[in-house]
Order: structure tokens, then sequence, then C-alpha cells
């Protein structure tokens, strides 16, 4: 295996797509994925397992109480880096909103230009089918504009949930609880800044425009979380600044 992917998963069991995960693993035999159940009320569990018992490129660990897609995305990585030998892991949304696909076109950048990160960057183009509703796209670059400006790095998407990284920088990133509950993509660049430097973030961690992502109904974020936002930016900034070198 080189890569190891974690899809948190809570009360996913209407919005699973098994075809194109099964489909995918089948035409990429060097990638396997880990879904995190985190305390679902619906049948994800029983999902999860049927499908691990159908295909041996797919496991799960099941999280007995709810605690957030952050700490979904901590244990499954935690357990990634541990239990698998793999050269990469990351995390990706249950819902496809970023193709399978994608994952390929991450490991090629990794492996050719020696990045520690490579996260998803959807962003509005010609030639591409990244679809946002509006509402939701001038409110995530105001976000993103906030979050540039803590992080003093010029990021302009933290918040897309596709990310892949070199598996030993991932042991290191999530090896600590967040402070965060939604933002800790955020956070987990904080985090790189602080092991690793600034300067070392501008030139090893990459923002790849996604070809293809696509708004889909049942998030659990929703726009209210969008202005909690700042005090949880708040929070990042007053936690990792002061543990600066």
């Amino acid at each position: 295996m080189k890569t190891l992917i974690v899809i948190p998963c809570y009360n996913e069991c209407n919005r699973l797509n098994k075809e194109a995960f099964f489909s995918f693993v089948s035409q990429n035999d060097d990638i396997e994925f880990l879904f995190v159940n985190d305390g679902s009320t619906d049948s994800t569990l029983a999902m999860l397992q049927s499908f691990s018992t159908s295909n041996d490129k797919i496991h799960y660990l099941d999280l007995a109480q709810n605690g957030g897609k952050a700490e979904a995305v901590r244990q499954g990585i935690l357990q990634s880096t541990s239990q698998y030998d793999c050269e990469y892991v990351g995390f990706w949304d249950a819902d496809l909103a970023t193709p399978l696909d994608e994952i390929k076109h991450f490991e090629r950048i990794i492996d050719h230009h020696h990045y520690d990160c490579v996260t998803g960057l959807r962003l509005m183009r010609l030639g591409a089918q990244v679809r946002r509703k509006y509402s939701r796209h001038y409110i995530g670059r105001f976000f993103a504009s906030l979050a540039a400006f803590v992080l003093d790095l010029p990021v302009y998407d933290t918040q897309c949930g596709a990310k892949l990284y070199k598996v030993e920088i991932a042991g290191k990133l999530f090896e600590q609880k967040f402070i965060t509950r939604w933002l800790f993509d955020v956070e987990l660049l904080a985090r790189y800044i602080n092991l690793f430097g600034k300067e070392e973030a501008k030139t090893k961690i990459y923002e790849n425009p996604v070809m293809k992502w696509q708004d889909v109904s049942g998030s659990q974020l929703k726009m209210k979380d969008f202005f909690k936002a700042p005090y949880e930016l708040w929070k990042i900034m007053r936690t990792y600044h002061s543990r600066r070198k």
C-alpha cells in the first residue's frame, strides 16, 4: 500500500457511495481506505462493517461516542500511521465533493516535487467544474482571508476536505488533540508552522486546484458554524503564537 485515506463518517449511511469506493480501489491497488465511524446513530457502522468484509482494501475504525470531525480524522490518521505500512496518509470528505481521482494527482505532486502536504483548492475557473453556492463561496473567501491573516501565510482555501501528507509529517501534526472542533484544518497549518517554520510551510505545503468539486447536500457543517469562525481563529492565534520560539 502506498496511500491510506481516512474517511470520517457521522450518520453517512444514506450518502456513502459504495460503488465509487469499490470501483476506485479495484483500479488502484496501492490505495486503501480507513472509514472512521464517529459515534453514528444510524446504520453507518453496519454499512462500514459490510464494506470491510466485502473488500480487503476497506477498513473501519469505530468510535463509540461522537467527538466531531476533527477527532475522528485524528484518530483515523493515528491508526493509519501506527498500524499500516504506507508512504502517504490523508483524509477525504465522505460525500466525495472532491472526486477520488484527485488522490492519484495528489500523489504525483508529492512524488515529483517532494512536498510534505498537498491540500485541495476549490478555485472556480475556466476549464474546471468547481460548483459552489455563491453564499458559501463569499463567506469562505472572507474566512480564508481571516485565516491567512492569523497564520501570516498566503493560504487561499483551508477548508477543502481533501488533504494528503507524508506519513512521517502526519504523525507529528496529528499527535495532540485539537483545540477547535471544525477549524482543525487551520490548526494543522499553525502546528506545521510551529514545528517546521513559516518559510518551510510556504515551500513544502501545496494547494492544488482541483478539477472538479461540488456542494453536496446533507453536510454536517451549517452556515451558522461560519459565524463561530472568528472566535475559533482567535483561539488558534492565542494558543499557537504563544508556543512559537
